[in-house]
């Protein structure tokens, strides 16, 4: 009777072995997608416009999970100690490139992420408060050479595009500004319309604000102006021969077996077509950017490579 009921248990234990050896579809659990700014910003409102369409096609629940601080990068640095299995997604804000040019790492942005695919970018600009004395932008660049080091602004971090990219037109113009980081976009404007800075250097996410009276726009730093504010001038027309945008997107860990990361491009990409990702995103003046696995890795790599070039400008670069 014992051997009997041993040889049932054996049978149980190896029928539940195979079944188990039998690989589940992907997914076969909820998803985790982190995201480098805080709740409420831009950033989280498109992404989850996003998830909740990836939700839908991947039949498992995208969860998002908000991780802000150190200038965008601590969602691929939890990639770092996350199994690759598919189920931990991250944002990968350009920040992330120029990371180990400033802080002493133990990852390679290249070669320790799987690049999923790119989903859209942000379109930055410079915003006042709509009562600000700083009407325009030469009023700006006048009280920021007559008053060294005291004209404050503030941006989603240090190290983020916002605040590099203000940092190498004050350079350019030889003039002192005062810089004020935050967590992301909610938080930065919560400041700026309490007085507590004097500009903010964004991406459109200012876009509500400026639409409902409350803020200024004094610049833009695209390539053109952009259609929800015709009337605010780019940097080029300005006489600063610069463009900034920021392109980001989806990220695994790395050794995420290719029909995994094959899956999540897939439905992510069929995410990013339907109209509420595209409606979210239009309220920033933000649009889709899609780049496959092949192009986002290769685009990572060129900017790794840019973004050294910048650092370097600004005598930003750790030593060694």
């Amino acid at each position: 009777m014992q051997r009997r009921q041993l040889l049932q248990s054996a049978a149980v234990i190896a029928a539940t072995a195979a079944t188990g050896a039998r690989a589940q579809p992907f997914p076969a659990k909820p998803i985790k997608l982190v995201i480098a700014f805080p709740a409420g910003g831009p950033t989280d409102i498109t992404m989850r416009a996003l998830a909740d369409n990836a939700s839908k096609i991947l039949g498992q629940t995208v969860i998002v999970e908000n991780k802000p601080g150190a200038g965008g990068t601590l969602p691929a640095q939890q990639l770092q100690s996350t199994p690759a299995d598919g189920y931990t997604l991250a944002q990968i804000p350009l920040g992330v490139f120029r990371l180990p040019y400033t802080t002493k790492i133990s990852w390679d942005p290249i070669k320790d992420l799987a690049y999923v695919l790119n989903v859209t970018g942000y379109a930055f600009g410079l915003v006042v408060p709509a009562d600000s004395p700083l009407k325009t932008w030469t009023h700006f660049v006048g009280w920021a050479k007559a008053n060294p080091g005291k004209l404050s602004y503030g941006s989603t971090g240090t190290l983020t595009s916002p605040h590099l990219t203000m940092e190498l037109i004050a350079q350019k113009l030889g003039i002192e500004l005062l810089h004020v980081p935050y967590k992301g976009s909610a938080d930065l404007m919560q400041s700026i319309l309490g007085g507590n800075i004097m500009a903010a250097a964004d991406s459109t996410g200012f876009a509500p604000q400026v639409e409902a009276g409350k803020l200024r726009v004094l610049n833009t730093w695209g390539s053109e102006r952009l259609a929800k504010f015709p009337d605010a001038p780019t940097l080029k027309e300005l006489g600063l021969d610069m463009v900034q945008n920021s392109p980001f997107g989806i990220a695994a860990p790395r050794d995420t077996p290719p029909a995994v990361v094959k899956r999540l491009h897939d439905a992510f990409k069929q995410a990013m077509e339907q109209a509420s990702y595209r409606t979210a995103l239009a309220k920033y003046d933000m649009v889709p950017m899609y780049m496959g696995s092949a192009a986002y890795s290769k685009f990572a790599k060129d900017t790794f490579a840019r973004e050294k070039a910048l650092v370097e400008k600004l005598g930003l670069l750790k030593a060694s």
